[in-house]
């Protein structure tokens, strides 16, 4: 008899911890994993969470910083085994003197104003520097700015880019959104001025660079320069480009005509456009009032017939297309998008893609259905897609989501809910106190008001006015049973 072996299995180095991991249950008692298991060190309400989260990561910060500026101070290590990945980086420039390998190093080590004063000297005293080298300076000027590196640039807040809902496509945005604009004749404009040579790296990394630090007007100039040095532009250009639309003109159609420009340009040129490239478009139509809403429906036919699959941004920017603003659309779009979300597990392709969640849930209070909130949380927990949303973000998706199930389900659902979640998953709000409160009065379970009160001592909102009122109003409607009192 022939013995057929089967084929190895090659498992992922933490196969068994996640193995462990599957048959451990969330505690629900318990605060995030990141705080001290202990009473006195645990947060208490939101606030303190995220002062507690922040203030750990400061210490981390803080030690990266000694480590980088006193290097010398740290030559010994004392790790058993010692695991490179988890040392601190030394990063000393080893090669001295005025060389163009001294450049490429600092420019390697991320030392802005070293690697900026360097490429000064080297040019005063009449060295070349190769047009490679200069791109690479480039490059490190337009991503960091004038300001020196960091080991984890601080993320900038989310800008505010949507236009009030119109339904004219002529309609003019009463005021076009400020952009905080790049320093005149910064070192990145003034290198590139000087260089006596630039190929296409050159004006794409300027382009992208200019829109990065708010100067659209610049980058398109820079764009039209290009054109004329009839050279061609990358699709991340055409990406950079195409967000910065909404800060280059004024009415809603003139947008969307200057986007399909830059999209005709990338045909001209050859360009295959990516995902964020329709990511992009759909960012702008945010903009775009009715425009948006007609069009964005037929960038997505776009993306399915060149077979690219959507990111959760994609689905973000759909969903804010059309569930922002007092007309609500039918829920047939996001019934359509919550089948694809479904059916995947998706790994982060797009900045954005962090919003979805918040999104999404948001549609689902203002559409006031339970059912595609139920929906939406089954797809927020398959694989790793709870991993999007982070500390701040999982406090709003979580207290959106209950202020929703207050309002529609049976408060024995609701009070399964609130103590399965709290605290491990979210620290409830004022507001979701008071719609508890006003839950527990529609369905006459006024023996819950004791508990709740305790709850209301510990996250620090016994003050406050409104639900004290609230509270006041409920005990002294009618006269209750001995142990409720």
């Amino acid at each position: 008899e022939e013995i057929v072996l089967p084929r190895r299995k090659t498992w992922d180095k933490l196969a068994v911890l996640q193995a462990l991991a599957s048959t451990v249950k969330r505690d629900p008692t318990a605060a995030h994993y990141m705080f001290q298991d202990d009473p006195f060190l645990m947060p208490r309400n939101a606030a303190n969470s995220r002062l507690f989260s922040l203030s750990k990561e400061s210490g981390r910060n803080a030690a990266k910083y000694i480590i980088k500026q006193f290097p010398q101070y740290f030559d010994k290590t004392l790790a058993e085994p010692n695991v490179p990945c988890l040392m601190p980086e030394f990063l000393t420039p080893q090669i001295e003197g005025l060389s163009e390998e001294a450049l490429k190093e600092r420019i390697h080590l991320r030392r802005v104003k070293d690697s900026v004063s360097l490429f000064d000297q080297l040019i005063q005293a009449g060295t070349p520097v190769s047009l490679e080298t200069t791109n690479s300076l480039l490059d490190l000027l337009c991503f960091y700015g004038d300001g020196e590196s960091t080991p984890e640039e601080e993320q900038e807040g989310k800008e505010d880019l949507e236009e009030p809902e119109v339904n004219s496509s002529e309609q003019k945005a009463p005021k076009r959104q400020f952009q905080r604009g790049s320093q005149e004749n910064n070192n990145a404009e003034r290198i590139f001025k000087i260089m006596p040579e630039r190929n296409a790296h050159s004006y794409c990394t300027m382009i992208r660079g200019m829109v990065k630090h708010g100067a659209s007007a610049k980058a398109y100039d820079v764009y039209i320069d290009l054109l004329n040095e009839r050279h061609k532009a990358d699709v991340h250009t055409f990406n950079a480009l195409i967000t910065a639309v909404p800060y280059l003109k004024d009415r809603f159609l003139e947008r969307w005509e200057l986007a399909k420009v830059f999209l005709n340009h990338m045909a001209e040129q050859g360009v295959q456009p990516n995902l964020l490239t329709f990511n992009a478009l759909l960012k702008t139509l945010r903009r775009c009032g009715g425009v948006g809403r007609s069009m964005s429906l037929l960038v997505i036919k776009e993306m399915e017939a060149l077979d690219i699959e959507p990111s959760l941004a994609t689905y973000d920017h759909l969903l804010f297309i059309f569930y922002r603003g007092v007309d609500l659309h039918p829920s047939g779009i996001i019934s359509e998008v919550l089948d694809d979300v479904e059916k995947r597990s998706f790994t982060p392709q797009d900045p954005d893609d962090a919003n979805f969640f918040i999104t999404a849930m948001q549609a689902c209070c203002d559409l006031k259905d339970i059912k595609l909130a139920y929906r939406l949380n089954k797809a927020m927990e398959k694989g790793d897609n709870w991993k999007f949303l982070d500390m701040d973000r999982l406090n709003t998706y979580w207290s959106k989501f209950f202020s929703l199930l207050c309002m529609l389900e049976q408060i024995d659902v609701v009070l399964k809910w609130y103590k399965e979640m709290s605290p491990s998953l979210f620290y409830p709000t004022p507001k979701n106190i008071l719609d508890l409160l006003q839950a527990l009065d529609a369905a006459n379970h006024l023996e819950g008001i004791p508990s709740v009160w305790e709850d209301m001592k510990q996250l620090g909102f016994n003050r406050r006015q409104d639900l004290l009122e609230e509270l006041l109003s409920l005990m002294s409607r009618e006269q209750h049973p001995e142990e409720v009192r």
